[in-house]
C-alpha cells in the first residue's frame, strides 16, 4: 500500500530542520571561546605587533600639529614598560601583551623626538634671495622638476652669519654645469627655506629635509667657479671621496653605454638619476615599472642572493672544499659584503639602507643556523631601521617595502610545498617547474602589488593599470640579466674590464624600455586617483598587517581595512587651489584643473591635481577661460571661478587693486596690499600677509559661501615647519 506524507509530517520535518539550524548557530559563549583560543593560538606571534606599534608611535609623533614634552614621551615609555613588566609578573597575559605594545606605540614617537632634535640644523628663514656659497660639492642628487640637483655644504653663505648657515643646502642647476662631488666651489643662487607643502594636508617637503639636514633649497644663477677653501673635516671627506668615486663609475658607465640605456643603468648602480630622461620616467611610471630604477629591496636581494647562490655554488662544485668548510655561511658573508659593497656605491640612500639591514638580518639567521627569511626575521630588521631613522616611518618609500615584504613573507609561509618526484622526464620536468615559477612570479606581484596599492594611491595617486604582467614581463629580465650583469660589470669597470658585462645589462635595459613603452602607450594604462582622508591609510596599514601577521578567522577582518583607501568615499574637490606664496593658482572646471599660469610653478599645480583626482591638461598654453598678461589674470565671462590672480611682489596700487576687485569675487596677490579700496569690502581678498602665516589654501564652494583651509594650521608648530 502506498503511503502518504501527512500535512503534519512534512511540517514536522520542516520545523525539525529549522531547529537543527537554529541550533548549529553558535552561542555568544561559543563564540567567545573561538575568539579567545585564536588569540591564544597567536600567542608567540605578538612580537610580530612590536615594530608596527613602534611605526604607529613613530608616525604619530611626526603628525602632531605640537611639539609633545620629553617628560610627557618618557614618562608615558617608561611608566607603561614598568606596568606591563608588573602585571606580566602576575600572568594576566592579554593586558600584559596590550600594555607590550602600547610601550612600543609610546617608544616610537620618543625615538622620533630624540631623532628630530639629533638632527637639529639651522634653515633659512624668510622669502628668497639672492646668495654666494662658497661650499664643497657633497653629492649629485636625484633631479628635480628644474633639473640637475646639487647637495652642498657650505662654509659661508653671504649674508648669514655663521650660526645661522645651514648644514646643507640643495640647489639647481644647468645640465651642463654639474661639478663632481668633492669640488670647493663658489655659486650665486637664489635661495630660500625648504618648500612647505603645496597644498593643504599634502606631502610636507620641509619635513623631509630637515631629517636630511637639509636648511636650504634654490636655483644657481650663473656658472658655478672653484674656490680656495680650507680642507673640510675627515667625515666630510670621507663621505665626498666616496661620492665621487661614485660619479666616476657612473660617468664611464654613461661612456660605455651611452646615455639612454647607460642612465638607467647608472641610476640602478649608483643611485645618480641624473641622465635618465623624463620621457623614459614617464614610461616607467605609466607600466608601474618605477620602482626598478630607484634601489630598494629588489636590488638588494638580487645582487645578495646572487653572490650568495654563486659562491655556494663554487663550493659545492669543489668537493674538496664542500666537505671542509660550510658553504651556507661562507655563501652567507659573501652575501654579505656584496650587500655592504653595493650600500656604499649606491651612496646609502634610504630605501637602500632599509633594504640593506632587512638583507643583512636574513643572511645573520643563516651563519646562526636559523631560517633567513620569516616574519620575525623582518620585525626584527624592521625595528632597527625605525630604531635609525624612526622617521622612516612617514616615508611612503619605506611604508611600500615594509607592507610589500610582509606580504610576501606571509605568502611564503603559506604557499603550500609540492612533493619533489624522482625520475621525472625532462619534458615533465621543465612544464613543471615553468609552471611552477610563473605561479610563483604571478602571486608575488599580485600580493606585492596589492599590498603596495594603498600607499601608491594615497601617496602618488597612481595607479598603473597594467604594472602586473608588466612587472610579470621584465621579472626574468631584471633578475638574470639586468642586475647581475650590471653588478659584475660594475666591479670590473675601474679595471676597464667591465664592458661585455654592461653591453649585454644594455641589452636587458633596452628590452626593459620596450616593455615599458609597450604597456605605457596603452589607452588608460595609468590612472589618476584622489588621495582618501587621512585616517584611511592607518586603516588599510593595520588591515594589510592583520592578513600577514594574524593566524585565523579573524585575519579576513583585515580585507575591508585593507581597501579603506580605495573604497572610501572622496569629498568633492575644493573649487581653487592657491600656491603657498600666492604666485598661482588654479581653479575646478568639474574633473579637470584650470590652471591660471600653465607655464610656471606646474609641480605644485600638478600635485594638487592628482591628489584631488583632476586631470591637468599637459598643454603650457594659457586657458581662454582666463586673460592673463605678464604680472596678473582675470576672469572671463565663462570662468568657473571669478578669481583674478597678481603674482608680482609689489601689489598692485589702490586703483589696479580696486579694478581687480570690480571683475572677480576672489582676488589673490602676491604682495602685500598696503590699503583696501571700497570696492573690495565684499570680496575676499589674499595677500602676502595671509600666506606667510597660512601657506597654501584651498577654497570650497559651499551653500554660496566661500570655506578656505590652510596648510600651515594643519602643519602645526614643529621644528620643521619654521613657524
Amino acid at each position: 500500500m502506498a503511503r502518504t506524507a501527512t500535512p503534519d509530517k512534512v511540517g514536522g520535518g520542516w520545523a525539525a530542520r529549522l531547529s537543527t539550524r537554529i541550533r548549529a548557530r553558535p552561542s555568544p559563549a561559543q563564540v567567545a571561546a573561538t575568539l579567545i583560543g585564536e588569540i591564544d593560538a597567536n600567542r608567540e606571534r605578538w612580537m610580530l605587533w612590536s615594530p608596527v606599534a613602534f611605526g604607529l608611535g613613530a608616525a604619530g609623533y611626526l603628525e602632531l600639529r605640537t611639539e609633545p614634552s620629553w617628560a610627557l614621551l618618557v614618562g608615558a615609555t617608561v611608566g607603561l614598560a614598568a606596568l606591563a613588566w608588573r602585571i606580566g609578573r602576575r600572568s594576566t597575559r592579554g593586558l600584559s601583551v596590550f600594555l607590550v605594545l602600547a610601550t612600543f606605540l609610546a617608544a616610537g614617537a620618543l625615538a622620533g623626538k630624540v631623532r628630530s632634535h639629533a638632527v637639529a640644523a639651522p634653515i633659512l628663514a624668510g622669502e628668497r634671495a639672492v646668495m654666494t656659497i662658497d661650499g664643497f660639492v657633497v653629492d649629485v642628487v636625484s633631479p628635480g622638476a628644474g633639473g640637475p640637483r646639487l647637495l652642498i655644504a657650505p662654509v659661508e653663505i653671504s649674508r648669514l652669519a655663521p650660526a645661522d648657515t645651514p648644514k646643507r643646502v640643495r640647489v639647481t642647476v644647468e645640465p651642463e654645469d654639474i661639478p663632481a662631488p668633492g669640488q670647493a666651489i663658489r655659486l650665486r643662487a637664489m635661495l630660500g627655506p625648504p618648500p612647505p607643502p603645496a597644498a593643504p594636508g599634502a606631502y610636507d617637503f620641509a619635513r623631509d629635509a630637515w631629517f636630511h639636514g637639509v636648511g636650504g633649497v634654490g636655483f644657481a644663477i650663473g656658472q658655478s667657479r672653484p674656490a680656495d677653501l680650507d680642507p673640510p673635516p675627515w667625515r666630510l671627506r670621507a663621505v665626498m671621496a666616496v661620492n665621487a668615486f661614485r660619479w666616476r663609475l657612473a660617468s664611464r658607465i654613461i661612456q660605455d653605454m651611452g646615455v639612454e640605456n647607460g642612465g638607467i643603468a647608472a641610476a640602478m648602480v649608483t643611485g645618480h638619476e641624473a641622465w635618465v630622461t623624463q620621457a623614459q620616467t614617464d614610461a616607467m611610471r605609466a607600466s608601474g615599472l618605477a620602482h626598478i630604477v630607484s634601489i630598494s629591496g629588489l636590488h638588494m636581494a638580487i645582487v645578495g642572493g646572487f653572490l650568495f647562490g654563486l659562491v655556494r655554488l663554487v663550493i659545492a662544485a669543489w668537493p674538496w672544499v664542500a666537505l671542509r668548510v660550510p658553504g651556507k655561511k661562507i655563501a652567507a658573508l659573501a652575501g654579505l659584503a656584496a650587500i655592504g659593497t653595493y650600500l656604499v656605491i649606491s651612496g646609502a640612500p634610504p630605501p637602500a639602507l632599509r633594504a640593506a639591514i632587512t638583507a643583512t638580518v636574513a643572511f645573520a639567521a643563516i651563519l646562526f643556523d636559523r631560517q633567513a627569511i620569516t616574519l620575525h626575521g623582518l620585525a626584527i630588521a624592521a625595528l632597527i631601521i625605525l630604531l635609525v631613522q624612526p622617521e622612516s616611518a612617514g616615508a611612503p618609500g619605506f611604508q611600500m617595502s615594509f607592507a610589500a615584504t610582509a606580504a610576501l613573507v606571509a605568502l611564503a609561509e603559506a604557499w603550500p610545498r609540492p612533493v619533489r618526484e624522482i625520475s621525472v622526464p625532462w619534458p615533465i620536468w621543465a612544464f613543471q617547474a615553468a609552471s611552477g615559477w610563473l605561479a610563483v612570479s604571478i602571486g608575488a606581484s599580485f600580493v606585492a602589488g596589492m599590498a603596495t596599492g594603498p600607499f601608491a594611491m594615497q601617496h602618488f595617486n597612481r595607479v598603473a593599470v597594467w604594472g602586473l604582467p608588466a612587472n610579470l614581463a621584465v621579472a626574468p629580465l631584471s633578475s638574470f640579466v639586468i642586475m647581475p650583469f650590471l653588478a659584475i660589470g660594475a666591479a670590473l669597470e675601474p679595471f676597464h674590464l667591465g664592458g661585455p658585462f654592461l653591453t649585454v645589462a644594455g641589452w636587458g635595459i633596452g628590452a626593459m624600455m620596450w616593455v615599458a613603452d609597450g604597456f605605457a602607450s596603452v589607452s588608460g594604462a595609468q590612472r589618476v586617483v584622489a588621495s582618501g582622508p587621512p585616517f584611511t591609510l592607518a586603516l588599510a596599514f593595520v588591515g594589510l598587517m592583520l592578513l600577514c601577521l594574524w593566524r585565523g578567522r579573524l585575519r579576513w577582518l583585515g580585507v575591508p581595512l585593507a581597501l579603506a583607501v580605495a573604497l572610501w568615499p572622496r569629498a568633492t574637490p575644493p573649487d581653487v587651489w592657491i600656491a603657498p606664496d600666492g604666485g598661482t593658482a588654479a581653479v575646478r572646471q568639474g574633473g579637470e584643473a584650470v590652471l591660471l599660469r600653465p607655464d610656471a610653478r606646474r609641480f605644485g599645480a600638478e600635485l594638487w591635481g592628482r591628489r584631488r583626482g583632476l586631470v591637468v591638461p599637459e598643454s603650457a598654453a594659457p586657458s581662454p577661460l582666463y586673460a592673463c598678461d605678464r604680472r596678473s589674470c582675470a576672469p572671463t565671462a565663462q570662468a568657473p571661478v571669478a578669481l583674478a590672480l597678481s603674482w608680482s611682489k609689489t601689489a598692485p596700487d589702490a586703483e589696479g587693486l580696486a579694478a581687480m576687485c570690480a571683475g572677480a569675487e576672489i582676488v589673490v596677490l602676491r604682495g602685500a596690499a598696503l590699503a583696501m579700496p571700497a570696492a573690495c569690502r565684499d570680496r575676499i581678498v589674499l595677500d602676502a600677509d595671509d600666506f606667510a602665516t597660512g601657506g597654501s589654501a584651498e577654497l570650497y564652494r559651499r551653500n554660496g559661501d566661500w570655506w578656505i583651509v590652510w596648510a600651515q594650521p594643519l602643519r602645526g608648530v614643529r621644528p620643521w615647519t619654521g613657524a
